[in-house]
């Protein structure tokens, strides 16, 4: 800790002033007058050198991320499987690539709409590269009923095609954009409306959802690479990077 050398030295300065006392027996503790002066001391000592508590707090913070980042990488190792193969989750790029890429995306987050083109860009450059998608709507019900209409197209064969004409919409989906995309990639909407609401697409919107708080993946998008997350923006470079690194192991 950035503190202990001269907080250290501070004491035992004060601490050979009473040497007699308090080495003699380590048990016996110091007098109040004693006590008094130690603090008086290391007072001093911080009010003369404040950079000090600028270094042990700078190292407390880094000592919590650093903490923070191997919780998360343990959560990740954990997890791994029902990160990369769930088979309720849709997979586009190559299904037997080398490295998978996970997604959790809201249809209607501005983020993860601004990322779409360095995703697909990728998967058009490296052939090698998985993407997991898991369908996390959590910005309402216009969400909700966008990614139940894209579980839908999974079931039917459609999701690729769905998935990306839906973010390819010039505004954020609604019902009724919602539809008329899947009526676009070939879907009924009557039979869309009547199979969004079984059970069936309630499990399947279920499993991502529950993996995601257990991950404490609070915002979209969140990209999990290996067992890195990324959170927020991404650029072609930065998932070529990740993949990269995802490859040296």
């Amino acid at each position: 800790m950035a503190l202990r050398l001269p907080f250290v030295a501070s004491c035992a300065a004060v601490l050979s002033l009473f040497q007699p006392v308090a080495y003699a027996d380590p048990a016996t503790p110091l007098t109040p007058d004693q006590t008094k002066a130690v603090n008086q001391m290391i007072h001093d000592y911080l009010l003369n050198n404040p950079q000090v508590l600028i270094e042990a707090v700078q190292h407390a913070e880094d000592t919590a991320k650093a903490d923070e980042a191997a919780a998360t990488t343990d959560l990740i190792k954990a997890h791994r499987d029902d990160l990369e193969h769930d088979p309720g989750s849709p997979v586009m790029g190559n299904p037997s690539g080398d490295v998978t890429i996970v997604e959790f995306f809201d249809y209607r987050c501005p983020y993860c709409k601004a990322n779409e083109a360095a995703v697909e860009q990728l998967l058009q450059s490296d052939k090698k590269v998985r993407l997991v998608l898991k369908e996390y709507p959590i910005l309402g019900a216009d969400s909700q009923f966008a990614s139940r209409v894209a579980l839908v197209a999974w079931k039917h064969g459609k999701y690729a095609e769905f998935h990306k004409a839906l973010f390819a919409l010039s505004g954020k989906p609604n019902p009724q954009s919602t539809l008329e995309v899947a009526k676009s990639v070939g879907l009924d909407p009557a039979m869309v409306k009547k199979e969004m609401e079984s059970s069936e697409i309630d499990a399947l919107l279920k499993r991502p959802y529950d993996l995601g708080r257990t991950l404490k993946v609070d915002g979209t998008p969140s990209y999990f690479v290996g067992t890195t997350e990324a959170p927020g923006a991404v650029t072609l470079e930065s998932l070529q990077e990740l993949v990269a690194a995802a490859r040296k192991g």
